[in-house]
């Protein structure tokens, strides 16, 4: 296995090029394919000087067929790793035909691919958003799906093509990974989260808060919750990587479709991230209180137990690491 060649879509991304770094490491060949639109090129340079080793890369769009078709005649891929897909919540709700358009028809030219090809393994980046808004927290894998904003939609339903894909193929593997919230940079400060335009997500909101750029702008303080902000369950991206790398060796030629939490099972609301990171960084956040956000979920962290017993993984970073390792990559990257 460990001289198998992976494609990984959106692996200049946040979480793909961590990946990639923990799939290098292993023994791994990659190669990225991936469109730019959320992610630099740049990326492929430090994984690569991270890992002592080349990087394949490819620019190109899931919904180019012929690109993808040259892609795949060119490369023997043994598996692929699905991180492209558009990921904001709020903009999902305000684009909706987009994300349906993009993360769905993208995925399906994506497997058609695979099938033309012969490939019969997929680890997919799916979300805790497909649990949507039930309060019947942590959830476990067999819990209730009911994605409350288009973003989670596109994620559920490709779950379900994937289901379906394996029912028809029972020789065809499909690890749906359902991610919570990551956070956090790689140790040598040269991957961080460095998205194209204005990020959605909290973690690049408090680093501008911190650095003096903009105050921090928290959607909404009257939610259901102790102190009235989110409850989510914070992980370190280089956890989340290496839960790829163990679903990859778990599953693969396994057949059927599986899923797994990927979080640390606990949760902690805005104020408390906040909080942590001005104490262990010894800086100081600027906040102010906003309208709450279309699409969020007052409560959400995971039961990771299926995860430690199937895939021998668990989160080992803590929301004070996440913390730390944020703000050394941003000081460092100058962002």
């Amino acid at each position: 296995m460990d001289r198998m060649k992976l494609l990984v879509t959106g692996g200049t991304g946040y979480i793909g090029s961590h990946t990639c770094v923990e799939l290098l490491n292993a023994g791994y060949e990659i190669h990225i394919m991936d469109n730019l639109s959320n992610s630099k090129s740049e990326v492929c340079d430090r994984i690569a000087q991270i890992c002592g080793k080349e990087v394949g890369f490819s620019k190109l769009d899931l919904l180019d067929q012929q690109g993808m078709d040259a892609l795949f005649t060119e490369h023997s891929f043994a598996a692929v790793i699905h991180f492209a897909g558009l990921k904001a919540v709020g903009e999902s709700c305000a684009e909706p035909l987009m994300y349906y358009q993009n993360n769905i028809s993208g995925t399906l030219n994506l497997l058609s691919m695979m099938q033309k090809h012969g490939i019969k393994n997929i680890i997919f980046s799916s979300s805790a958003t497909v649990y949507g808004d039930s309060d019947q927290v942590p959830y476990s894998e067999s819990s209730a799906l009911k994605a409350i904003n288009p973003y989670g939609n596109t994620k559920l339903v490709i779950e379900q093509i994937l289901c379906d894909y394996c029912n028809a193929d029972p020789a065809f593997t499909a690890v749906c990974l359902r991610y919570f919230n990551p956070v956090g940079a790689h140790p040598s400060a040269l991957l961080g989260e460095d998205p194209n335009g204005l990020p959605n997500n909290l973690m690049p909101h408090i680093l501008m808060a911190a650095s003096g750029k903009k105050a921090l702008t928290i959607f909404g303080d009257d939610y259901p919750t102790p102190d009235g902000t989110c409850i989510r369950d914070y992980i370190h991206v280089v956890d989340l990587a290496k839960g790829h790398l163990a679903a990859l060796k778990a599953h693969f030629n396994s057949g059927g479709a599986s899923q797994y939490n990927l979080g640390t099972g606990q949760g902690s609301s805005v104020f408390e991230i906040v909080k942590t990171f001005a104490e262990v960084n010894n800086v100081k956040i600027e906040c102010t209180i906003g309208e709450r956000r279309a699409g969020d979920a007052p409560t959400s962290f995971a039961k990771v137990t299926k995860a430690k017993n199937l895939l021998n993984w668990e989160a080992v970073h803590s929301l004070s690491d996440m913390c730390i390792d944020s703000w050394r990559w941003y000081e460092k990257s100058g962002s």
